[in-house]
């Protein structure tokens, strides 16, 4: 009998959010054999509509938006070559502070244990060998990325299935480099609040360095099946060169391990293989 293929489940707030941050890591995976499980948490239904409209303004139709952003998934996911979309279908949350955030079957207002529980039953049906989420901020405070790091963790421990948990983040060196590109390409940069919470982790607190550059076109290419969305304007007009120097690296910090695998590693499965 053949010997059971590696698993990897990403678990996403919104469509978009897996090209981002984990894109390079589905398609290398993916071209390894490794399986590839997408769980995406919420419907979209608060991005931008058509022409960048804005959800509350004139002409934003939430029903919509959902089914282009669920067509953008599909695109995103076989251009990454993704083995299996899981998609729970909790309403979008909107920004923190947004009376979205309230509504009926918005993510943020489920219960941690029901959206974990439905999320457990796949790490169960997968067997995924890795999990990657979102920190306990979300990386970045919203509050559909936050859930997701809750019920991931929660659904981890219920079911204790896999070897490895990783949380997306990246290194703070990158920001500045960020931050350099962004003033050479004319465009407005406030730089960092002192006061606020710091995003990512200093270079040395990151476990997991892992090169996707070799997969940056797909990224790319993932990212722009996506372009409805305004904030991925950006990304996208740095054309592909630019965008896989600035996003060819995918860090991770592994805070579940039963492999013992030493650190800094660059490798999602060492240990495993």
């Amino acid at each position: 009998m053949a010997e059971r293929p590696l698993t990897l489940m990403a678990v996403h707030a919104h469509p978009d959010d897996e090209a981002t941050s984990t894109g390079g890591v589905l398609a290398r995976y993916a071209a390894e054999g490794v399986t590839t499980v997408l769980v995406t948490c919420t419907d979209g239904r608060c991005g931008d509509g058509p022409g960048g409209v804005k959800p509350g303004e004139e002409g934003h139709d939430p029903a919509a938006v959902v089914a282009m952003r669920q067509a953008e998934l599909e695109a995103s996911c076989a251009t990454l070559n993704v083995t299996h979309l899981e998609t729970l279908g909790y309403a979008d949350s909107g920004m923190m502070g947004w009376p979205t955030n309230d509504l009926p079957g918005a993510f943020w207002t489920t219960p941690v244990a029901d959206a974990a529980a439905r999320l457990a039953e796949l790490i169960r049906r997968y067997q995924p060998d890795v999990i990657v989420t979102y920190d306990e901020n979300g990386f970045y405070g919203h509050p559909d990325h936050i859930q997701a790091h809750r019920i991931t963790m929660a659904a981890v421990e219920q079911t204790d299935v896999p070897a490895k948990v990783y949380w997306t983040t990246v290194p703070r060196t990158a920001f500045a480099e960020f931050g350099r590109i962004m003033k050479e390409l004319g465009v407005e940069w406030a730089e960092p609040d002192a006061a606020e919470p710091q995003l990512g982790l200093p270079d040395d607190e990151i476990t997991t360095w892992v090169d996707t550059s070799k997969y940056g076109a797909q990224k790319f290419g993932a990212l722009a099946t996506h372009a409805s969305q305004t904030e991925n304007i950006f990304f996208l007009q740095l054309g592909q060169e630019r965008f896989t120097e600035l996003m060819g690296m995918e860090t991770f910090l592994r805070v579940r391990d039963r492999t013992g695998s030493p650190t800094p590693e660059d490798d999602l499965f060492a240990g495993l293989r």
